[in-house]
């Protein structure tokens, strides 16, 4: 898969399977805008590690709608447009209902939603003025195993990737005339900096047996199939939610 001259816009791309989307598309020759909310050093490592030139980095909280659009429109004006759209960047909090206050609990699923699903879905909507006035483009969402079986520990967690199932579904039909395809990958369990306590823990025997091949992904993993969902030729795949959990969790 070769993604030469795209322009590229990854949300939390400086580490983890941000990183890993970054790399690979800038691998296959695209141009790469990293949208990182705060650790500026690991931005700028990322972008010192993405192969090719004419990369950027733009500090945003996706969080925040103003920032979005902002950040939208400075990305599609230094790099001369968006072709693809991997919405990465979220939030996970622990909010167990039997044990947080009423205040913690409103807190976390205003937190999570802000950043899970408001966020992404006010990137796709700049982004695809962006893409209807280039043509067209791509769009993929990072949603989680845990929309399909639940997320006990993290219930707003759960909800809000879910919900951004929902509306990769949604905006697949939406703006499928514009040539705009949209598609989810739903990770299980991954090898980043932050599972690696977790996975390091005596829990994590626990964690890879959930798969047959008693592991859980490398970040690369993910990266593969969002860049198949973006590729050229996957457009009837539109609407399409990849499972990439190793057979952690199968859905009928």
């Amino acid at each position: 898969m070769r993604f030469d001259n795209q322009k590229v816009l990854v949300t939390g791309g400086s580490r983890g399977i941000g990183r890993a989307i970054a790399l690979a598309f800038a691998g296959a020759g695209a141009q790469v805008a990293i949208v990182y909310r705060g650790n500026t050093a690991a931005a700028e490592a990322a972008l010192a590690q993405l192969p090719g030139e004419g990369h950027i980095v733009l500090a945003a909280d996706v969080a925040d709608p103003d920032a979005v659009q902002s950040a939208v429109d400075d990305v599609a004006e230094r790099l001369g447009g968006i072709d693809v759209l991997v919405n990465n960047a979220g939030i996970g909090i622990y909010h167990r209902i039997a044990e947080v206050s009423y205040g913690e609990w409103q807190r976390a699923w205003r937190e999570t939603l802000a950043a899970n699903l408001l966020g992404p879905a006010n990137l796709c909507y700049c982004a695809a003025r962006h893409m209807i006035a280039g043509g067209g483009g791509r769009i993929v969402n990072i949603t989680s195993r845990g929309a399909f079986r639940g997320e006990p520990l993290k219930p707003a967690y759960g909800a809000s990737k879910a919900a951004l199932n929902s509306l990769s579904q949604s905006l697949a039909v939406a703006l499928a005339p514009h040539d705009i395809f949209v598609g989810a990958v739903a990770p299980g369990f991954v090898n980043t900096e932050l599972t690696a306590d977790r996975l390091g823990s005596p829990e994590g025997e626990e964690i890879r047996a959930q798969s047959p091949f008693h592991r859980v992904a490398e970040p690369g993993e993910v990266a593969h199939a969002v860049l198949f969902l973006a590729s050229r030729g996957a457009e009837f795949a539109t609407g399409t939610i990849i499972d990439v959990n190793g057979a952690s969790y199968l859905r009928s």
